[in-house]
């Protein structure tokens, strides 16, 4: 009986291993793995609260100097907690590409200009977005351009329309003949297709909280930059807590062995 309790406790200790094993990339608190380097879900929240009671200040300020009180929805912030992983994946893919393509990335957009601008001056998500901004210009002309399959296109027209950058009801052949005279089409195709290699370089797996992984992309209009989220992770290669396994029966009865 001796040896049926050792054996028995050897299987519960090679689950365990397995259990962690499988663990290693499944962390509730973890927001997403990218290679050896992980993002958790304290420092996305981190960075959003920080971010959101910032706005939230400046927006009373201004009031104040105006004599009015702001609504809730004014003292929201337009940004969520996707928003946030969205730049802490995207800078890290993105200064890989830049290595590894040779891109030149430039300062362009300062901390300072993006903070004030989005009412959120001296945090880490005005760092992030200046630091993403930087690199996904450089990454847009310094990528060959890519050409536009179906779904790629397909795609491409569903974030400009949910961003109100594009109008809704076109067709295929509409979209197709609209972005063939639309160079940052293929621009911004490249820099997906870019990530997406990467992604299945680095097996990034991201936590089913965060439902994708989108490129915060801007396209230069006659009334400036507008932003709009192309997806290129979505919903493959999450992360999913494993459950610890149910421990393995010993039999307690019978003679024990000598």
């Amino acid at each position: 009986m001796r040896a049926r309790r050792l054996i028995a406790a050897a299987s519960v200790a090679a689950l365990a291993v397995l259990s962690l094993g499988a663990c290693g990339r499944s962390a509730p608190d973890v927001a997403a793995y990218v290679g050896d380097t992980t993002y958790s879900v304290d420092r996305v929240d981190a960075i959003h609260d920080e971010a959101q009671a910032t706005y939230e200040e400046s927006v009373r300020e201004q009031a104040k100097q105006r004599g009015i009180e702001p609504s809730p929805e004014q003292l929201k912030l337009n940004v969520n907690r996707q928003d946030i992983l969205n730049l802490l994946v995207g800078i890290d893919l993105g200064k890989r590409i830049a290595e590894e393509k040779q891109v030149k990335v430039q300062d362009q957009l300062s901390v300072e200009q993006i903070g004030q601008e989005l009412g959120v001056p001296n945090t880490e998500y005005a760092k992030l977005a200046a630091e993403w901004y930087d690199l996904y210009l450089g990454l847009e002309h310094g990528l060959p351009p890519a050409e536009l399959t179906d779904d790629s296109r397909g795609k491409l027209y569903k974030a400009l329309v949910d961003a109100g950058v594009a109008p809704a009801g076109w067709s295929a052949e509409e979209q197709a003949r609209q972005f063939e005279q639309a160079p940052f089409t293929r621009q911004v195709s490249a820099v997906s297709a870019a990530l997406q290699d990467e992604v299945r370089k680095l097996d990034v797996t991201v936590n089913p909280r965060f439902p994708a992984l989108e490129i915060p992309a801007l396209l230069q209009t006659q009334n400036g930059f507008r932003q709009y989220d192309l997806p290129y992770v979505d919903g493959n290669g999450q992360v999913t807590d494993v459950s610890t396994p149910e421990p393995v029966a010993t039999d307690s009865t019978g003679p024990a062995a000598s």
